[in-house]
């Protein structure tokens, strides 16, 4: 889980390092997927992501706020990169027993009860799937320089940076 932490908060730098370079119109241009444009897709992997932290560090201090068209792409970004560095963090803290620790949830919409790490599970692969979703949102718009992101390249450069 530690690995699989810090690799989702590498993958967020690839991706933020990406798309800064990027322009407001080329982030915020319709394209047809789960949401409209990359700049939403993004925002909704980083509040999605900040709900589950929540719900592992057992916090209970998260609002959603439903209104976030206000959100410039700087403070997507840094929102998105601070989210995926405290979960990074808070996971390397955890012991074995913290991991397999069953947080049960009872929302609206769903009950479960299920250990530490499922959730964190949950968060690096529904952030994976978002992802997929912008490179090819952006290969829509003509932006076909995205990032190699994949688990191995991953290891294989941070390896090497060691």
């Amino acid at each position: 889980m530690n690995n699989t932490a810090a690799y989702n908060n590498w993958v967020t730098q690839q991706y933020i390092d990406w798309l800064s370079q990027k322009t407001e119109e080329a982030l915020n241009t319709p394209v047809a997927s789960s949401f409209q444009t990359i700049l939403l897709t993004l925002d909704h992997i980083w509040t999605t992501q900040e709900y589950w932290v929540d719900i592992i560090t057992e916090s209970n201090a998260f609002e959603f706020n439903p209104d976030r068209s206000g959100f410039s792409k700087e403070a997507i970004f840094k929102g998105y990169a601070a989210s995926s560095e405290h979960l990074a963090n808070y996971v390397a803290g955890l012991s074995e027993a913290e991991l397999s620790k069953a947080v049960k949830i009872e929302q609206e919409y769903f009950q479960c009860n299920y250990e530490k790490y499922e959730y964190i599970q949950h968060i690096i692969n529904h952030g994976l799937y978002h992802r997929g979703q912008i490179v090819t949102m952006g290969r829509a718009l003509g932006v076909t320089d995205a990032p190699m992101t994949d688990y191995n390249f991953y290891k294989v450069m941070t390896e090497a940076q060691q």
